[in-house]
């Protein structure tokens, strides 16, 4: 997940992003500030890897507080005043947005942002085993008081069911009373992909990609592939694929 931070001094420029950040997977809101000079010792001192950062604000500019950041943080600039742009590139900011942000933009930069924090610190963060085989799961199943352990290696997708997630493994199907978002943030990124808003599929069990459909061994199932997912899910699998 790529930690981000809001700071603006307007509150409802702040729910615009906020509300955008929640409908792309791959991003974490943590925080926010109206007051960008406390929002310089939060930055500082905090593990956020990208911060939306209006330009115009009392006190301080934006591009000067990116000028007072001792860490390596990615920013991304939004205003509704075209003309601070290329102030904002000499800094090296990632993009920069117009107010009011619509959602397709939005979403155009996050994707940048993605390849420039890199996959590595959004999937694999803390660093994980590459074996897979001892580890597991318990899950609440709809007899009431049981929990069903479930070996990690054994799962071939999970599919999103309202309130309940079916994981199936080793040709079973275990309805489990689990959000996506909960499953999702347990399982070793390395292993496991989410590919769809309701949909995460074991990295192993890929067999072949077909248009916007994923085609696993050992079951005969198709996943397919969402739209805001793609663009991920191909830069993670780019260094597979042969020319």
């Amino acid at each position: 997940m790529i930690q981000c931070f809001i700071v603006d001094d307007e509150q409802h420029a702040i729910d615009v992003i906020a509300n955008h950040i929640k409908e792309v997977h791959f991003l974490e809101l943590v925080g926010t500030s109206t007051n960008p000079v406390s929002a310089i010792q939060q930055i500082n001192e905090g593990k956020m890897d990208l911060v939306f950062l209006d330009v115009q604000m009392p006190k301080l500019s934006g591009l000067d507080l990116i000028k007072a950041i001792t860490r390596p943080v990615q920013f991304i600039l939004c205003t509704a005043y075209s003309e601070f742009a290329a102030a904002g590139f000499d800094l090296e900011v990632l993009d920069y947005l117009m107010k009011p942000v619509p959602f397709p933009r939005f979403l155009k930069a996050a994707h940048r942002a993605f390849d420039a924090v890199s996959s590595k610190v959004a999937y694999s963060a803390p660093q994980e085993d590459d074996d897979i085989e001892g580890d597991y799961i318990f899950v609440k199943i709809e007899v009431k008081g049981k929990m069903l352990k479930i070996n990690l290696a054994d799962i071939d997708y999970i599919e999103g069911m309202k309130n309940y997630i079916a994981i199936y493994h080793n040709g079973t199907k275990t309805m489990a009373l689990l959000s996506m978002k909960d499953i999702e943030e347990r399982l070793p990124k390395k292993h496991f992909m989410r590919v769809h808003k309701s949909f995460i599929v074991a990295v192993k069990r890929i067999a072949m990609i077909e248009g916007n459909t994923i085609r696993l061994n050992q079951v005969k199932a198709e996943v397919p592939i969402g739209e805001t997912y793609k663009s991920v899910f191909f830069e993670l699998m780019k260094k597979k694929i042969m020319d």
